[in-house]
Formats: structure tokens, C-alpha cells, sequence
């Protein structure tokens, strides 16, 4: 069996580095249990990512209505994309990602020991590393996850990355050096998160803690130079807040509009209103259908897209692509074997082919198109009337 590095910080304190793919890593957890005969087993698992490992949940028609009403497409396509990247290793070990922690969490309920789950929940994890990132660095990540992966280039051989320390910390740098803003949330902010909600346990306990071995040196730094800090916690968990500019952009284009339409009504100008709603109408609609083409959605949905969008352009509290995604929803329902089939995709286009992906696919590039053309529609508007 390859042997997954581990630290022992202490007498009471083991940590397993593994990766999250490999099946030697499933292994070196029950091997570690057995042998370290732990009070307390700490996983890197936030309560969203165990209920989803332990209760084998499934998308349901009720939680994709839920995604497209309150906006969470898009980030549930990133998180898709990310995973399936991840993915693509686990299978070719056998293991699906979390196996580890699966196996870990499995040992402890038979054994009756306790389990601590100490890492940050997803979904604050990636809003935040989406909001520390720039707009270039966003589209290169993008634009990589997208990409096929055309060239014969070898994978890394998962049980040789647990081997070579020097190798792990070359990705994480890696990775850092291709986003520094994801960098840091993704690998410095969890470093001290994961570090600091292990060194709240109880120390009179003997605790093994299953990590990410990319994780393992900085966990080390923060245990072993006593910088942990629970206060950090708190802010370590809050979601970005928006700028006053992201607060007000949203608005921008209906107060323009709104403002252009005050203007020439007050002052009598001699504008066409016809020309002045044609133009909103067509760059709205326009934009909208080719965001929802683009997505194969259904004709019913492109029309939805169409139609909705020069209104809810007019009110940000409303987006295009939840009609055009409901009503994709409804027409071209996912059944619960697509479903199923999602969280399990390992296969980009899958996104497109997938009808529950197509969902969400739908949903996300309708609103992108909708918000292009809005801002094309502004701007034809204020250079065709010589403002």
C-alpha cells in the first residue's frame, strides 16, 4: 500500500494528508484508524459536502427550480465544472472524489467515534475565491475547464503525488500563480480555516484529522506556530460583501433608460418613441434568444427569453433566464435519471446533452445575453439619438 504523508503535531493531534481521488488514500484511512485508535476524527467536510457523501442525495426537480429562482446557476455550473475535473482522476483510480472522507466518516460511525466536520462550506468557499479573482483571471479558469484536453500529455499519477512533498506544493503554487486570487482563498484562507477549527477540538482527546495533502504543510504551519485564532473564524465565513458599485450597476441601465424616457418627455424633444422602444425591444430580445440558443434551449424557452427580457432588464430584482429556465423545465422535464446522472457528470457536454444541465445552462446564458443586451440597447440609444 502507498503510504499518505501525516504529521503528528502532538501526542493527541495526527494529520493525514490523502487525495481525494486515490484509492491507496481510502486505504491509508482505515489503516491510520486502526492503528492511531482516535477519540475524535476530523474530516475536511463542510455539513453540505457530508449530507451530500453520507446520504447519497440527489437532485430533485424541487432543488433545480430552487437553483434557477434564486440565482444560484451559475455557481452550481462552476462547482459542476470543478468537479468534473476532479473527477476525471477518480475514475481512473476507481474512486469517485471524497472516497477518503466517505470511508473515514463510515469507520468512525462503526467504531463509534466522533466525527468533526472542519472545513468552510463549498459555496462560500468559491463565492469568495470568484470575487478575489480578476476578470482575466476568471476567464482563463473558465476557459480551461472548458477546453478539451486534446494532447496525449500524461496524467500525474495520483500515489506519486502523495509520495513527493516538493511535487504537491509545486501544483499548489501552481494554481496560485495562475489565479493569485483564487490562490489564496482556495489554499491560504483554508489552510487556516481547516488549522484552526482542528486546534478548537479538545485537546484531552486524540484527534486524526483527514485532509487534502496539498493542504498538509500549511495546516502544519498554523499548528505548530500556535497562529491559530478562532476569532478569525467569523470573518473567515462571510460571504463578500458588494461594493457600492456592484450595488448600484444592476440599476444603471433602467435608470438611464427611465431618465432618457423623463428627459424627453419634459422638454418636448422631437424623438420617435416608437424608434426609442424598438431599438430597447430588439437588443433585448435579441441578446436574450442568442444566450438561449446558445445553450440549446427549447424553442418555447428561446421565446420565453425573447419576450422577457426587454422587462426584466427594467427591473433587476427580476432576470430573463428564470422564466426562459422554468419554462425550459417544464417543457423538456429532466427525469430523475438525469437527475442522477448530473451529479455524477464527468463529461463536459454533458451540460448540453444532460437535460437537467441544459436547465442551468439556460438559465445562466440567458441572463448574460439579457445583461448584453441591455447595455447594447443603452448604448444604441444614447449614440442614435446624438446624446
Amino acid at each position: 500500500m502507498t503510504t499518505s504523508p501525516f504529521i503528528d503535531i502532538n501526542p493527541n493531534l495526527r494529520i493525514l494528508g490523502t487525495a481525494h481521488v486515490a484509492t491507496a488514500s481510502v486505504e491509508a484511512v482505515r489503516h491510520h484508524i486502526a492503528e492511531y485508535q482516535p477519540d475524535i476524527i476530523a474530516v475536511e467536510l463542510c455539513k453540505s459536502r457530508h449530507d451530500a457523501l453520507t446520504s447519497d442525495r440527489r437532485l430533485d426537480k424541487e432543488g433545480l427550480l430552487k437553483v434557477v429562482k434564486e440565482g444560484k446557476a451559475p455557481l452550481v455550473l462552476i462547482q459542476s465544472l470543478l468537479a468534473a475535473e476532479q473527477r476525471k482522476l477518480g475514475l481512473d483510480e476507481g474512486q469517485q472524489p471524497g472516497a477518503e472522507l466517505i470511508a473515514a466518516v463510515e469507520e468512525a460511525k462503526a467504531a463509534d467515534i466522533e466525527v468533526a466536520l472542519v472545513d468552510r462550506d463549498i459555496q462560500v468557499t468559491l463565492r469568495r475565491a470568484w470575487k478575489n479573482m480578476r476578470f482575466r483571471e476568471k476567464y482563463r479558469v473558465l476557459t480551461s475547464l472548458l477546453a478539451q484536453d486534446d494532447d496525449d500529455e500524461e496524467a500525474p499519477d495520483v500515489n506519486s503525488l502523495l509520495n513527493d512533498s516538493d511535487l504537491l506544493s509545486s501544483l499548489m503554487e501552481e494554481l496560485r500563480g495562475f489565479s493569485p486570487g483564487a490562490g489564496n482563498v482556495l489554499i491560504d484562507e483554508r489552510d487556516e480555516y481547516l488549522a484552526t477549527k482542528i486546534s478548537a477540538l479538545s485537546p484531552e482527546k486524540k484527534v486524526l484529522a483527514v485532509v487534502g495533502a496539498g493542504h498538509l504543510s500549511g495546516i502544519e504551519n498554523y499548528l505548530i506556530n500556535d497562529k491559530c485564532d478562532i476569532n478569525r473564524i467569523e470573518e473567515l465565513q462571510n460571504l463578500p460583501k458588494k461594493t457600492v458599485m456592484m450595488k448600484v450597476m444592476p440599476w444603471a441601465i433602467p435608470m438611464l433608460v427611465m431618465g432618457l424616457m423623463a428627459y424627453y418627455l419634459s422638454t418636448g424633444s422631437d424623438i420617435d418613441m416608437v424608434q426609442f422602444f424598438t431599438v430597447w425591444t430588439i437588443a433585448n430580445a435579441v441578446f436574450a434568444a442568442i444566450g438561449c440558443i446558445l445553450a440549446r434551449g427549447h424553442p418555447f424557452a428561446i421565446l420565453t427569453a425573447a419576450l422577457a427580457s426587454p422587462i426584466t432588464s427594467l427591473n433587476p430584482t427580476l432576470a430573463a433566464g428564470w422564466f426562459a429556465g422554468y419554462v425550459q423545465l417544464k417543457i423538456a422535464e429532466p427525469s430523475a435519471e438525469d437527475l442522477a446522472e448530473f451529479l455524477k457528470l464527468d463529461n463536459l457536454g454533458m451540460f448540453w446533452s444532460n437535460k437537467a444541465g441544459r436547465v442551468l445552462m439556460v438559465t445562466a446564458l440567458t441572463n448574460l445575453g439579457s445583461m448584453a443586451g441591455a447595455w447594447v440597447a443603452a448604448a444604441g440609444l444614447l449614440g442614435g439619438f446624438g446624446l
